[in-house]
This record gives C-alpha cells, structure tokens and sequence, in this order.
C-alpha cells in the first residue's frame, strides 16, 4: 500500500518536471497556438450534409465488398492453376 503512493508521488512529480520544463521552453504556447489555428481552419471547412455522408459510406462499403469479392475469385483461381 505505501509503495504504490511513492509510485504515484514519483510518477507526479516526473510528470511535473516534464510540464514545467515545456512549459518553460514555450512548448505549451505554442501548442495553444497551434490548437486555436487549427479550429480556426476547420471553421473554413464545408462539412457533408447527412444524406451525402450516408451516401459516400454506403459507396465505400458496396466497393470494399466488390473488391474483396474480385480478389477472392482471383485467388481461387491461381489456387486451382498452381496447386492442383
């Protein structure tokens, strides 16, 4: 039981060495940065609507399936030619 809070009391005190050491090299302001101009570029973004979404996911799905099909026959094919 005392050994698993020096574990976390170690594991804390690691973690704050490591925040407060970016912290003071601007790791963190520019992380901040980073993050709000990302949000700001994502604000440009035109989103699909819902029935576009649907539609796209519903072609991913059909060609998946079509060429898993394909390279399933393709396989047994080789597999009749070359083993038996």
């Amino acid at each position: 039981m005392n050994s698993s809070w020096i574990h976390i009391a170690v594991w804390a005190v690691v973690i704050g060495v490591v925040f407060g050491l970016l912290w003071w090299q601007g790791q963190i302001q520019r992380l901040s940065v980073y993050v709000q101009e990302t949000r700001e570029e994502l604000k440009k973004c035109s989103w699909p609507s819902w029935i576009e979404l649907r539609g796209s996911t519903i072609l991913i799905i059909v060609s998946v399936g079509l060429l898993s099909l394909f390279v399933f026959v393709v396989d047994r094919i080789l597999f009749t030619i070359f083993i038996h």
